[in-house]
């Protein structure tokens, strides 16, 4: 089997959580900064990456949007945190998306009050408003709740969506059908992209390539290199994995297509979702 080269990568989800003071200590056994991170993205070809903020609040949105601008080029993107819900949400985004390198927000409907949070009406107003302010929308669900995501998504057609770590399949236990059945439907609509991220803590320490294939595959035929954007869930992916093992994971597991569909997979995708 012809082996396909590598292309420059796109880190779509590298998740940060934000500092307010540049001299703040990290805590002991902390996540390593973007700085201490570089030596590796260089060992695996990343080039740009994509900041997803890990911290809930608008001041933590400002504090990555800082980091962003003083990365010297290589974060080309922000995904930011904020309340969509809030009576002020539109004027906050509004903004906050002067500043270029704010790409999308993002929305949670993991947990019981899925249902509720996806028919909500002031997220939907501030929905509604992202395409204007030129955002898009990073949306994190599970398989029970990938039915709302769906119907959110049907409700948002204008809305240019990415499904965070794949849907959230459990890999670990075996669910393949749990996720995959109510994935086909979310997967079915062309403005859905998919990030292939988080699938190592999913599959949980002892994992092999193996272990990931049938998932990474399904995946692949469901939505297609074109909608799918590799991401790290970094920069730490202890105990399951370190950024070079999911890299080197997700290099095996494209041996064999096409130059396009990896460039595609890892770099491509992400360029033309985020406007990076």
């Amino acid at each position: 089997m012809p082996v396909t080269p590598v292309p420059p990568v796109v880190d779509a989800h590298l998740s940060q959580v934000p500092v307010a003071a540049s001299n703040a200590v990290p805590a002991k056994g902390a996540a390593p900064s973007l700085r201490e991170l570089l030596p590796t993205l260089a060992q695996c070809s990343v080039s740009a990456v994509v900041l997803v903020q890990a911290g809930f609040g608008t001041i933590q949105a400002r504090c990555l949007l800082e980091a962003a601008r003083t990365s010297d080029g290589l974060v080309r993107g922000v995904v930011a945190d904020v309340d969509l819900a809030a009576a002020d949400a539109i004027p906050t985004l509004t903004r906050l998306s002067r500043d270029p390198l704010l790409k999308a927000v993002r929305l949670s409907l993991v947990g019981p009050d899925a249902a509720p949070r996806a028919r909500d009406e002031g997220i939907a107003r501030t929905l509604g408003a992202l395409p204007r302010l030129g955002l898009r929308l990073d949306l994190l669900a599970g398989p029970a709740e990938l039915p709302h995501a769906a119907a959110l998504a049907q409700r948002h057609p204008d809305l240019a969506l990415a499904l965070e770590h794949a849907g959230l399949p459990d890999i670990a236990g075996g669910h393949e059908a749990a996720w995959l059945t109510p994935l086909r439907s979310l997967a079915a609509l062309p403005r859905v992209r998919c990030k292939v991220s988080g699938l190592v803590r999913r599959a949980g320490v002892g994992w092999t390539i193996d272990t990931l294939r049938p998932w990474f595959d399904n995946l692949h035929a469901l939505f297609g290199a074109p909608r799918l954007m590799w991401g790290s869930d970094g920069p730490d992916l202890a105990p399951a994995a370190t950024y070079r093992s999911w890299h080197a994971a997700t290099v095996a597991l494209t041996q064999g297509w096409s130059a396009d569909d990896r460039g595609a997979l890892m770099g491509a995708t992400a360029r033309r979702f985020y406007g990076l």
